[in-house]
């Protein structure tokens, strides 16, 4: 893998090889973030911006009645450097998406009003990496999605409005999280197979033409 990430490296200019390996530094799936149910196109998309900018790789779209249509207005591009995990084989997904990402070491937190919630500032990082639930504006998280979570998040609010949409909550939760982990003792970076892996999905999608350069590569090989 190393040899062909350096064979397509050389395609690039340096300046734009050096934007991929300063963002790849700041790369995490330490904090996953996961959509159950969108039906507004533009702010779920928004938050796969937000995901892009803070460092965020992985996004999981839970689609039970509603499929996630990315809007390319909205993404401006970031879509592409992200990796989508969709859950849509079954009639209802959100419960076998959950236990995936619990087997994957995710501890499950809900954002949403709840009893026994947490404000933004009591989230301790330490206890282990998190998949943030975001819901849609109308209904919230489902019953399921609630039931299953470990922990319950919200945003302190001081107006006379119950909430934030989807897009500013997760952009407000993202921001605060990614800063207060980086600035942390915690391994929140990728492993190196998995940043080679990132590099070389990059690095393809970039290089017109790469799967014939990869081609005859591997046949010089």
């Amino acid at each position: 893998m190393k040899k062909l990430i350096t064979h397509f490296s050389q395609l690039l200019s340096p300046s734009r090889l050096g934007t991929f390996e300063k963002v790849l530094a700041k790369r995490t799936r330490y904090i996953t973030v996961v959509l159950e149910d969108i039906y507004q196109s533009q702010n779920a998309s928004a938050v796969l911006r937000s995901c892009d900018c803070l460092g965020m790789q992985d996004i999981h779209v839970i689609e039970n009645r509603n499929k996630f249509d990315v809007d390319p207005e909205v993404v401006m591009g970031s879509f592409k450097w992200l990796n989508l995990h969709r859950y849509n084989k079954e009639e209802y997904n959100t419960i076998s998406a959950i236990e995936k990402l619990r087997a994957d070491g995710y501890r499950i937190i809900a954002t949403s009003p709840h009893t026994d919630d947490k404000n933004l500032d009591d989230i301790d990082l330490g206890e282990g990496k998190m998949a943030l639930l975001f819901g849609t504006e109308l209904t919230g998280l489902s019953d399921n999605a609630l039931a299953m979570a470990d922990e319950y998040l919200k945003i302190p609010i001081v107006g006379f409005t119950e909430s934030f949409n989807i897009s500013v909550s997760a952009a407000i939760i993202l921001y605060q999280l990614s800063q207060k982990l980086r600035s942390s003792d915690i391994h929140w970076e990728l492993e190196e197979q998995e940043a080679d892996a990132l590099m070389l999905e990059w690095l393809r999608k970039s290089i017109k033409k790469s799967e014939l350069i990869e081609n005859a590569f591997n046949k010089k090989k």
